[in-house]
């Protein structure tokens, strides 16, 4: 299931060589920890959570407040792991950028020396990578995506989206437990500062937008786009942000032949074609909706802030409980992990910065 998002402020630059290097130390001593008390299992649900997520980020002494925490907070956890994966059964692919294309090779990479079959674990990257960035089109483009699996293949992602209009960042937090499927409610929890218009065709209420999209996705290209010239002059619904005239109708129809060869039988396999992008998804279904009357759904799935929530109760109250849980958590790690007094010391001070006091 899809286990959260968080919005950050985009801030630039990028962590001072000490603090990284510091970040790294104590971020291999506490998975070491987890993973020896609790397995590599644990540690996946751990990360999985943001709000344990934004805590963790505190604790290693990076900013909380800032989008620049999910990348290098997983970079220090994958450069803290380097070396010892294979004996914590946890193995770390991905980043930022660049690397984050590294992704597939690196799970075989991986898998080749754990005895495990890549292609799933390979097919849940791109698909949650796909969904967040073409099924679910909130305003946010990723850049960063890592992923984590274990020695018995369970797997979880941490990615994040910018949107430079409202200069915020959105994570996005995966985990394989408990998915039938990708395309269907697969949020658990959405952490935001903000919330606005979305093409949500994971809704659960977008169900028969899906399907139609996929019924049209089988058919002749030529019938496609009539119908999508039938539509030029028409009164589009305010929700819908693409136009006809928008679309690259050549582009569009080398697509509607790619997916007319491969006749998809479900919207998740359309999806994992290769080429049906963000706008391939949005012409589809606006022809859904305006040809065969079934409306995708246009809900921001955010429900959360980031964090646990805001201090003065905006955009949502804070859950003390599981604040206070993740807090105790971590400090109980500390105190196990083999550090020097001084760093423990400097991470209980960062991390009681955490806390809410009322």
């Amino acid at each position: 299931m899809k286990t959260g998002n968080a919005y950050l402020p985009l801030h630039y630059g990028k962590a001072p060589s000490w603090l990284f290097q510091r970040m790294k130390r104590l971020s291999r001593e506490l998975t070491i920890c987890i993973v020896n008390e609790w397995g590599p299992e644990e540690m996946l649900s751990k990360l999985s959570d943001p709000f344990w997520f934004q805590a963790l980020g505190c604790t290693l002494g990076f900013d909380w407040h800032s989008s620049g925490l999910t990348t290098t907070v997983c970079g220090a956890l994958k450069e803290g792991v380097a070396g010892i994966e294979k004996d914590l059964g946890l193995y770390i692919a991905g980043g930022k950028g660049k690397a984050s294309r590294k992704t597939p090779s690196q799970i075989e990479a991986y898998c080749d020396g754990a005895s495990l079959d890549p292609q799933p674990l390979v097919y849940a990257s791109r698909m949650s990578a796909k969904v967040d960035n073409t099924a679910l089109q909130d305003g946010y483009q990723l850049y960063h995506h890592t992923f984590l699996f274990t020695n018995r293949g369970s797997w979880s992602v941490i990615q994040q989206g910018m949107n430079d209009q409202n200069r915020y960042a959105r994570r996005y937090h995966w985990k394989s437990d408990g998915i039938s499927n990708f395309v269907n409610e697969p949020h658990q929890a959405i952490c935001c500062n903000r919330r606005g218009k979305s093409l949500n065709m994971v809704a659960e209420e977008s169900e028969q937008s899906r399907q139609t999209t996929a019924e049209i996705a089988r058919e002749l290209p030529d019938k496609t786009i009539s119908e999508l010239k039938k539509i030029e002059d028409l009164y589009l619904p305010e929700h819908h942000d693409i136009k006809s005239f928008n679309i690259n109708t050549k582009r569009f129809e080398k697509i509607l032949l790619k997916t007319y060869e491969r006749q998809p039988e479900t919207f998740e396999k359309l999806l994992a074609i290769e080429g049906v992008g963000p706008k391939t998804v949005r012409a589809l279904s606006l022809l859904s909706e305006l040809v065969y009357g079934a409306q995708p759904s246009f809900r921001d799935p955010a429900r959360f802030s980031f964090s646990h929530g805001g201090k003065d109760g905006h955009p949502f109250p804070v859950d003390k409980k599981t604040y206070d849980f993740s807090i105790d958590f971590l400090q109980n790690c500390i105190n196990k992990a083999h550090i020097s007094n001084q760093d423990k010391k400097e991470a209980f001070k960062k991390l009681s910065n955490f806390r809410v006091t009322s």
